[in-house]
Formats: C-alpha cells, structure tokens, sequence
C-alpha cells in the first residue's frame, strides 16, 4: 500500500481500505506524520475543490471524511505521541435549542482532515459549555445552527466568551442555512462560511492572521 493507494481510497469513500491502509504502510516504516500530510490532508483538499466544482455534493464527502476519519484514528495516537502540533485548534457545537448536526459533523471532519484538532460538543450547546471549552487553549470557535429561530443565540456564545475574558485572540466562525456574511457581520463572528469546504478556507486564513 502507498500514499497514493490512501489518497485514493479517500476520494473514494472507502474506509476499509483507508484504514489498512494506513496500517500497512506504518508496519513499513511510514511515518506518521508523512500519512497525515501527503495523503489524509491533500485528499481532504481535493473533496473540498471537488465540493467547490461541484463534482462531489454532501453525500460523497460525507464518506469521503469518514474515509479519512478511519485512516486518522490509526495515526492519531502516534501523533499526539510524536508531540506533532495539529494546524489549530478547534471547539465546534451547534448552539443551544438546535438538535441539526449533519452540517456540523462534516465541518468538524473536513477540519480534522485538513490537520486541526477539533473538540465537538454536540448539538444543543449551552454558551457556558462554549466558553469552558474554549477556555482550555482553543484558538477558534465555529458555532452552526439549522434553524432562524436557534440562529439568534450566537450573540449569548460571543457575549459569554467576552464576560470570561478569553475572547481576545480566540477566533469565531459560524455557519449553516440561515447564516449570511451580513449576520456575522452584524453580530462580531470573525468569520462566516456557507458550507464545510470553505469553513477550512476560513478557519486557516483568520489563524493565519493571528
């Protein structure tokens, strides 16, 4: 097995073969470090630029992150262990009285896959839980919501972080249906993206900035 044969095997969707993938060229001597950037990453890039071409849609990145996920937890371990520094790192939630995570999940996967380290809180996230995630050593906040009714309890995530001091160098994206640039705008998110392609576009650019 090669990097290519796992770079493929993402585009694909398949899983299985990522993960012995994966396996099988780290009994051969492969770092780690060498799967994660020239293979898991550069196929997660090129989903998100086939996503942006509309060659691929929702469904064929979903498993095509499910995919890298599988050849990601076989080197994860060996990651933290080697004390490789991931790209950034993530809390993600969608906020409180919205129940919608399918957006989410593959904001979270296509970050993972692009070398972050993501802590997802789940669905239905209080600001309090937010701001005590954050608090252990985040650099950026992507909040969803699904819903116009949900969408208006990002301000309480932003006003909490700013109450406990910590939003000062801590980053906030939010995204999903109802969201515009206009309402990040509106409300102080530092960023907006309108799909999980480009939430990696924007996650890398505001921590590239500082």
């Amino acid at each position: 097995m090669s990097l290519e044969q796992i770079y493929t095997a993402v585009l694909e969707g398949n899983a299985e073969a990522c993960r012995q993938g994966v396996e099988s060229i780290l009994q051969s001597g492969e770092a780690p470090d060498a799967i994660l950037h020239r293979a898991l990453i550069p196929a997660m890039g090129e989903v998100g630029a086939r996503f942006e071409r509309q060659e691929y849609y929702v469904p064929e990145m979903l498993v095509a992150a499910r995919a890298m996920q599988a050849g990601l937890s076989v080197i994860r371990p060996l990651l933290v262990a080697g004390g490789i520094k991931a790209t950034g790192r993530v809390v993600l939630g969608t906020v409180q009285g919205d129940l919608h995570d399918i957006g989410k999940n593959l904001v979270g996967m296509m970050l993972e896959g692009a070398g972050f380290e993501v802590t997802d809180l789940g669905t239905d996230v209080p600001p309090a839980r937010f701001v005590e995630a954050a608090n252990g050593g985040a650099d950026l906040v992507a909040l969803s919501a699904l819903l116009t009714t949900t969408m208006t309890k990002m301000p309480a995530v932003l006003a909490a972080l700013d109450d406990a001091g910590i939003r000062h160098g801590l980053k906030v994206i939010i995204g999903g249906a109802p969201l515009t640039q206009d309402y990040a705008d509106k409300i102080g998110a530092d960023g907006y993206a309108p799909d999980a392609s480009q939430a990696v576009s924007v996650a890398k650019r505001l921590l590239a900035k500082g």
